[in-house]
């Protein structure tokens, strides 16, 4: 069994602003209704897979936007409502791997440290850091939310291919292949600074 770990990129404002808006605008009400969507059809997944959350995904959504107590304090299904409130303000994702054991980035985390790459952009500290806004604990390991900030990503280009060629060789592929990324992410940043543009959050899912 693996889990897929997937990357997009996008203005985390607008989900937050969508979650927590006391009245919201029709342009939010048309995205809600998509979300609504997108979590209905999670649930259709999650039932075809045998999977029981205790809590609809569609509820789950409900229950965020009425900023009320949620029906389960240790559920998975917060965290795959606000993966669906991220994914129509967010770019499509890329894929970049299944994993067996997502703890594995923990020991890839240490051999950076070892090289002297800032605890910032070690790669536990945003695969894992959680959404910016507070959920139910999902429960298990997965499925798990991660962010960084758009605009450390040069730092983390820079960081890990300075060390890439004193890795251990099994992290090398991994950390050449978010270097490769991360340079991608920091050249589109400044583009999007340029035009005006807010795509200031790249967002991880783990699941």
């Amino acid at each position: 069994m693996g889990y897929c770990l997937e990357m997009s990129t996008g203005d985390m404002r607008g989900v937050i602003r969508l979650l927590t808006a006391v009245e919201r605008t029709q342009e939010q009400e048309r995205m809600l209704a998509l979300v609504r969507e997108r979590c209905e059809k999670a649930d259709a997944r999650l039932r075809e897979e045998r999977i029981d959350l205790r809590v609809s995904v569609v509820r789950a959504l409900e229950e965020l936007v009425e900023g009320g107590p949620p029906s389960a304090e240790l559920c998975p299904a917060y965290t795959y409502a606000f993966r669906e409130a991220v994914a129509p303000h967010f770019s499509d994702t890329s894929d970049l791997g299944v994993w067996p054991r997502p703890s594995w980035f923990f020991a890839l985390d240490s051999e950076l440290a070892r090289h002297g790459v800032p605890r910032e952009v070690l790669p536990a500290t945003f695969l894992f850091s959680g959404p910016p806004l507070r959920l139910p604990h999902p429960g298990d390991a997965v499925p798990q939310i991660g962010v960084l900030p758009a605009q450390r990503a040069a730092l983390l280009a820079e960081a890990y291919e300075r060390v890439l060629n004193r890795l251990d060789r099994e992290f090398t592929e991994t950390a050449g292949r978010f270097a490769e990324l991360m340079r991608f992410e920091a050249e589109e940043w400044e583009t999007a600074r340029r035009l005006g543009r807010r795509d200031d959050t790249i967002f991880f899912w783990f699941g």
